[in-house]
Formats: C-alpha cells, sequence, structure tokens
C-alpha cells in the first residue's frame, strides 16, 4: 500500500495514464461519480466550485463508478459525454472504477484508509468526496448527500 496520494495514478476517460504528482501543490477533491444518479445534479455544483477556486489551486478528479445500484453503465465515451453536454463538466475524469471491495482502485483504498468516515472504510454511495490538501494529506471526506456548495466553506482553508 502506498503511502502518500502522490504516488499514485489512475486513467483518464480517454485512456491516458496520469500521477497524481501532476496535482502536487493544489488542493483536491476526489469524487466517485456516476450519471444515472439521484445525485447526478452534483455535477453541476462540482462544476460551479472548480470554476470559483481553479485559479486558486483547486482540481476536482471525478472517478465514474458502477457498483452503487448499477447507475453508471456507460462507457468511457458515453460518460464522457454525458458529463460533457448535461453537466459541462470540465475538469478532469477519469475511467470508471471500484470504490470497494478486492478491486477498489488503490487511490481508494489509501483514502479510504485515511479517512475512515462511518461505514468504516466503506463508501456508502455515488458523489463521496474527499479533500486532499496541497501537501497531498487527506483532510475531509463527505458524504454523498453533502453538496458541493457546503464544501466551499472548507476550501477557503485550504485554497492559497
Amino acid at each position: 500500500m502506498s503511502t502518500h496520494f502522490y504516488q499514485f495514478s489512475a486513467k483518464t476517460l480517454q485512456g491516458k495514464e496520469i500521477s497524481m504528482e501532476s496535482f502536487k501543490g493544489k488542493t483536491v477533491l476526489v469524487v466517485n461519480t456516476a450519471s444515472k444518479c439521484g445525485l447526478t445534479p452534483q455535477f453541476e455544483g462540482l462544476e460551479n466550485l472548480y470554476q470559483k477556486y481553479k485559479g486558486q489551486g483547486l482540481v476536482i478528479l471525478g472517478f465514474p463508478c458502477n457498483q452503487f445500484a448499477n447507475q453508471e453503465p456507460g462507457d468511457e465515451s458515453s460518460i464522457a459525454e454525458g458529463c460533457m453536454i448535461n453537466y459541462g463538466v470540465s475538469f478532469p475524469m477519469f475511467a470508471k472504477i471500484e470504490v470497494n471491495g478486492d478491486h477498489a482502485h488503490p487511490i481508494y483504498k489509501y483514502l479510504k484508509t485515511e479517512l475512515s468516515g462511518l461505514f468504516g472504510g466503506k463508501i456508502k454511495w455515488n458523489f463521496t468526496k474527499f479533500l486532499v490538501d496541497a501537501t497531498g494529506k487527506p483532510v475531509k471526506r463527505f458524504g454523498p448527500i453533502i453538496k458541493p456548495e457546503k464544501i466551499d466553506q472548507y476550501l477557503a482553508k485550504h485554497l492559497r
């Protein structure tokens, strides 16, 4: 198990491997997403946060996941299309992953270990959010029903 956020990498929706090292010095909000979820409109709030704070070092990383009620059934191109057309998402979106279980992505294994939350390390549902500060330290976990607008106050403390 890696011990630092920057030691991980993930594939984008376009299939390009990106190291989390490329986000060093930025405040990162990691979110597991789904395009057919009741919480899917949070994409709009996330995009608003990204637009508001990207100039101050915020980056949002979206990780589509189909582990909750089959709410992300599409492939990478349909996910990309849905995010762009329906919500104008411009923050980085990654290839579909698992967030729980034996095949959970290493980033999620790490984040769940660092900030275990109410469910003993399990992700409860889509749109669970992890805030990672500019030094790569996971500092706060937000449950699925916490809207992006409510995260604004926490971001102010971590942005440059």
